[in-house]
This record gives structure tokens, C-alpha cells and sequence, in this order.
């Protein structure tokens, strides 16, 4: 993690402190001067980079102009990928089988900054820019919790729901610069895992989600019409080289998301269950990330005995909802974390995939932890199977069926002959 802080001289110690998540956006710049009318509080506002595009140090400028007593700017990708993303992908975490987590996993990382900030500094506060309606208030609610339950949290938009236009209005009136952007159907999230896009026409399900709403991904349509080879080295699960070559993890995502996207490889569009009970149409582009849990998964099925990967398979789903659902911290998940670990000590070789108008398919495997045995799995000369164990194996094998259904057999009789039996018993006592 790399940071660097300001301060403003002239703020006043007297105050409590809140340490604000900023964007540099219009919702937390007005949180700024909202903090202070309505809590008396002097805030240290925090940007932490985890991928996302924008210019950091403008931000905390823009934070000190407004008011803001303190300022960092965190460079935190490192941290992202090797503390959060790896043991995500590790566990293949696929929430509902479709979303790679891009952002809530990135909201733990941010909270344990925030809380970091905070003890450094003294604050009493956290304060996020998160809406009632979403996933990501509980995320980082819980983990602060999990990390730092002494600290109070405030989140100005849960408390002060205003429109755009209102928000623009105060931040008039209250001489609050905030950054002209053109106008965007969307709401977005990016970093380096994953792109989310919501909102506008995407809230009608019925619409397929315009090409505007695509920022990493190119038109499968208009993808390349040759398709495109990449060769993924894995080390104990992670992922540490490309097409031979050994790639830092943040370069290793990057380059591969822009690959990826070049191929339209990455789109989903998906009917997703929020954590607050709410049905959300999402849509998110997640290149690096698609490519990565495929590969993965198919050096797993190499290199893993059929027992510990049909275990290892049932509970990555509860792993994805614990990540979703802001429990990064809780003790469960520290657990599943330590089993698959485990299971990742073998997990080493080269994955080969092609890219293809939209598809990433999964097309060589080789591994020193191969438990593929080519003499074992042929058909043509050299293969060393032992047929004539076949008949004993199956023998042993489907002998508790077989016995099932010899006393089944022996025990079931007929309809006709047990009415004819209960006919000759009344006769007699007659």
C-alpha cells in the first residue's frame, strides 16, 4: 500500500473527526460540507486507488478546497489483487454462478483503509457515500464492524436523500467545486477486476443492454474474425505468468482484460438478488476475470482427486455469498479460506485459451500434478489399463444395489396370492 497524506492548517482540533471514503464525485464532495453542518465534525477524506479511472491527487485538491481537514490518496491495486482477488479466484467466486464479485470485494480492502486511517488518525467516524437500496452500505458497514467496532458510522445518503439536481443545488449554494462531466445514462463501478453498469434503459429487462452501456468490451460481432491464444501459467492457484512470460499481478490483470475485451470476451447481463431483497438487472464486463476462474477451474480438474474437487465445488457457491453479502471478515469465511488453500497446493501448470467473439474456451492443459494418465485414458496401443479387473470392480461395486433387490424380491408377494390367504384364515375361524 502506498499513501500519501495533506493537511489543512488551518483546521480546528476541537472537532471530532470522520474519515470519508471520497470519490471525488458530487456525492461525497458534498458530503463534506454536509458533515460538518449537520454533525460539527472535521473531515479526512480518503481515495483509495484499487483501479478505478480518475486522477487521485485532483481529488484530495478538490477535498482540501471544499473543506476537508486531512486528505490521502492510497495507491491499494497491489493489496487488491494479491489479498483479495487471488483467494477469490482460488475459490472460483462466481456469486450466483455468473458475477465474479468485481466490487464487493473490493469494499472490504477500502473499509480495512478506511479503519486504518481512522486509528492513525483519531477519528470517532467513518462516513461512505453508500445508498439505502444497495449491496455496498452493508459491506462496508459490517466490515468496519468486523475491524473496528468502537468507530461510528454515518452514511450521508441514507440520511439525506436528495435528487441530483438537489445535490447540485446545495453544492451551488455551499461553493462546493465538483467535477463537469457529460451526462451518463448509467450508474458505473470499475477497478480492476470488473466494470459494473446500471440503471437508465438497463432497468427494463426486456431490453438488451446498448452498446454504450460497454466500455471494456468490444462487440462479439465486431471482435477480431481470428481468434486469439493466450497461455496461463498458475502457481499454487495463482495465476504468475502470460504466454511463458512471469507478469506482476496488477500487469497480469490489466494486460488480460485488455485481451479479453478486444475478443468481446467478458459481457454479463444478469437478474440479480440484492442483499436488501431487491431483483436488479446488472450488467457488468469482467474480461481479466472470465478468463481466469475458466482456466483455473480446468487446471483444478486436472490436478485435484475427484472427492476433494466435488467438495471443493459445493461450498465455492456459500464462499461467493459470504463475499457478497460483506462477511469477508467473518470467521466462516477465515475457514473456507484455509481449506482452499489447502486444496490449492498442487493446483500448478499451463492453461492454454482461446479467444473468440465473445467466448473464452479452455483448450490445453499440462501440469507436473497431472492425475491424467494418457496410457490409462487411451484406447489406441500403449494403454495400461487392467481390463479383466473391470468385472470385479463393478461386482463390488453394484453389490449393495444388487442385494437390495434380492430382498425386495424375496419379500414382496403377490396381490392375488395374499387375498386368497385372508379368505382361507376367515373360512377357518368359521
Amino acid at each position: 500500500m502506498q499513501a500519501s497524506s495533506t493537511k489543512n492548517k488551518s483546521a480546528k482540533k476541537s472537532k471530532d473527526k470522520v474519515v470519508l471514503a471520497y470519490s471525488g464525485g458530487l456525492d461525497t464532495s458534498v458530503a463534506i460540507k454536509w458533515l460538518e453542518e449537520k454533525y460539527n465534525l472535521d473531515t479526512i477524506a480518503v481515495c483509495i486507488d484499487v483501479g478505478q479511472p480518475g486522477d487521485m491527487k485532483a481529488n484530495i485538491e478538490r477535498a482540501k478546497s471544499i473543506g476537508a481537514v486531512g486528505a490521502y490518496a492510497i495507491d491499494a491495486k497491489q493489496e487488491f489483487v494479491t489479498d483479495y482477488i487471488w483467494p477469490s479466484l482460488k475459490a472460483n467466486a462466481m456469486y450466483q454462478d455468473v458475477y465474479p464479485l468485481s466490487t464487493a470485494i473490493a469494499r472490504p480492502l477500502i473499509a480495512k483503509l478506511l479503519v486504518d486511517i481512522a486509528k492513525k488518525e483519531g477519528a470517532a467516524y467513518i462516513a461512505h457515500g453508500c445508498t439505502a437500496k444497495g449491496n455496498d452500505q452493508v459491506r462496508f458497514d459490517v466490515s468496519i464492524a468486523a475491524l473496528a467496532p468502537e468507530l461510528g458510522i454515518i452514511a450521508p445518503m441514507r440520511e439525506w436523500v436528495m435528487t441530483r439536481e438537489e445535490e447540485i443545488d446545495y453544492a451551488k449554494d455551499h461553493n462546493v467545486p465538483i467535477p463537469v462531466k457529460k451526462a451518463c445514462p448509467y450508474s458505473t463501478d470499475e477497478n480492476l477486476w470488473g466494470r459494473s453498469c446500471e440503471c437508465g434503459i438497463l432497468e427494463d429487462a426486456s431490453v438488451e443492454p446498448p452498446e454504450d452501456s460497454h466500455e471494456w468490451t468490444v462487440s462479439p460481432q465486431k471482435a477480431p474474425a481470428k481468434p486469439t491464444y493466450v497461455e496461463i501459467g498458475f502457481e499454487k492457484g495463482i495465476p504468475v505468468s502470460i504466454d511463458g512470460k512471469k507478469t506482476a499481478p496488477v500487469e497480469l490483470i490489466k494486460i488480460l482484460n485488455e485481451m479479453a475485451g478486444q475478443n468481446g470476451v467478458g459481457r454479463i447481463d444478469h437478474i440479480e438478488d440484492r442483499m436488501v431483497g431487491i431483483k436488479s438487472r446488472e450488467t457488468y464486463e469482467c474480461p481479466a476475470a472470465i478468463v481466469l476462474i475458466k482456466a483455473h477451474r480446468a487446471l483444478e480438474n486436472m490436478v485435484l482427486t475427484r472427492d476433494l474437487l466435488s467438495f471443493k465445488r459445493s461450498i465455492e457457491q456459500r464462499y461467493s455469498e459470504l463475499c457478497y453479502d460483506g462477511m469477508w471478515f467473518s470467521p466462516l469465511k477465515g475457514a473456507i479460506d484455509a481449506f482452499v488453500d489447502k486444496s490449492q497446493e498442487n493446483v500448478t501448470g499451463k492453461i492454454r485459451v482461446k479467444l473468440y467473439r465473445g467466448s473464452a474456451e479452455v483448450v490445453g492443459r499440462s501440469s507436473p500434478c497431472s492425475l491424467y494418465d494418457e496410457g490409462l485414458a487411451t484406447y489406441a496401443q500403449g494403454d495400461k489399463f487392467n481390463h479383466k479387473s473391470a468385472e470385479g470392480f463393478i461386482y463390488v461395486w453394484g453389490l449393495p444395489l444388487k442385494t437390495v433387490a434380492s430382498i425386495k424380491k424375496t419379500t414382496k408377494k403377490p396381490a392375488a396370492q395374499s387375498s386368497n390367504a385372508k379368505k382361507k384364515s376367515a373360512t377357518k375361524k368359521k
